[in-house]
């Protein structure tokens, strides 16, 4: 019975080939970014002082990764203290009510050698949508590089249809990502040639 028990437990511990340990991925944000512009009369660009980003895979298919992006709205930093305000009150970011700009990602496209579309969930200020993040990867195949792209959004869909005081400000806005990253865990990513 004993030797039962602990034939058991050693199938149900000891990883399968079928369930092999996944890539794990960790973000260096102080060498990382994510930026916003928005065409305006006056520059409107920005980052954000305070985020996190994590990259998780369910097998070493690149295309089973899910990208989460937590961003502190009240961090924005666009160099002019008049226009952080603006951006936090409850005409644009609305901070109070919503303190976190957050993208989940749902689906990975590969759609060429080192790009990628992740389709996922975006959400500001209490409303979410889908939107997608175009994405390129550097340093393939090492344990370290670099995630850079871009998603277009139209702030009006989120509820944004303010001014800025003196300030024409367009519909659309781009966020830019950069990040770092490197492989803490598990088999290289596989991405199709």
């Amino acid at each position: 019975m004993r030797l039962a028990l602990l034939s058991l437990l050693t199938i149900v511990l000891l990883p399968t080939p079928g369930n092999a340990q996944a890539p794990v991925f960790k973000t260096t944000p102080k060498d990382s970014s994510i930026k916003f512009f928005v065409k305006a009369s006056v520059s409107l660009v920005g980052k954000f002082e305070k985020w996190d980003a994590s990259l998780k895979f369910n097998s070493s298919d690149v295309t089973t990764g899910v990208l989460d992006i937590k961003i502190a709205a009240a961090t924005v930093n666009t160099g002019s203290g008049m226009k952080d305000q603006k951006l936090k009150s409850k005409d644009f970011f609305d901070v109070e009510q919503s303190p976190s700009i957050t993208f989940h990602s749902t689906k990975v496209v590969q759609t060429g050698p080192e790009s990628f579309d992740v389709l996922g969930n975006f959400s500001i200020r209490g409303v979410s949508k889908p939107e997608t993040l175009k994405l390129t990867v550097s340093g393939k195949g090492t344990g370290t590089g670099s995630i850079k792209g871009s998603m277009a959004f139209d702030r009006k869909d989120y509820g944004m249809t303010s001014g800025i005081p003196f300030v024409k400000i367009a519909d659309p806005v781009q966020v830019d990502v950069d990040l770092k990253v490197e492989q803490v865990s598990g088999p290289r990513l596989v991405y199709k040639q």
